[in-house]
């Protein structure tokens, strides 16, 4: 019975790095559910609430990572409020377009709200830039914190 948690765990956990960067796939969530299944697999002998509270809170910060990445980048490049909601609602509706959504929907995104303000083509253009460089500073974020969360559960589990 441990080793099919254990294989579960690592299942979830594989799912989760893929989801990092896939559409639609909650990444960080995944990781932190497969690192429990690993852990119950021993009775939370070696990894317990402590350490589980602490890749949880990892797990929420993925999030908040790729909220920031994005704005930050949009609002780097000259984005303008408008061009920053543009930008969320594109990479909302992209999700349901694939990767190919995903990647062009905040751009798109942006751009369609930049227009809307001020500042023509040029400064349309470079809020989508703004909000796809975001974006992958966001997945860059999140996949860092991912690791994270597998080196801390490392080092708990070694060390206990």
């Amino acid at each position: 019975m441990e080793w099919l948690l254990f294989i579960l765990g690592a299942c979830l956990v594989a799912a989760g790095i893929a989801g990092c960067l896939l559409p639609v796939v909650p990444g960080a969530p995944l990781v932190f559910l497969g690192l429990v299944v690993a852990a119950w697999a021993e009775g939370f002998e070696f990894v317990g609430i402590a350490t589980l509270a602490v890749l949880a809170a990892l797990a929420l910060l993925t999030y908040i990572v790729d909220i920031v990445a994005g704005v930050l980048g949009a609002r780097r490049f000259g984005a303008s409020p408008r061009a920053l909601y543009g930008a969320g609602i594109g990479a909302f509706v992209g999700l349901f377009f694939g990767l190919a959504g995903v990647l062009v929907g905040p751009f798109a995104g942006a751009v369609a709200g930049q227009l809307t303000a001020e500042g023509g083509l040029a400064a349309a253009g470079r809020a989508g830039v703004g909000a796809t460089v975001g974006l992958i500073i966001g997945a860059a974020g999140k996949i860092a914190l991912v690791f994270t969360m597998l080196g801390i559960f490392a080092v708990a589990r070694l060390a206990g």
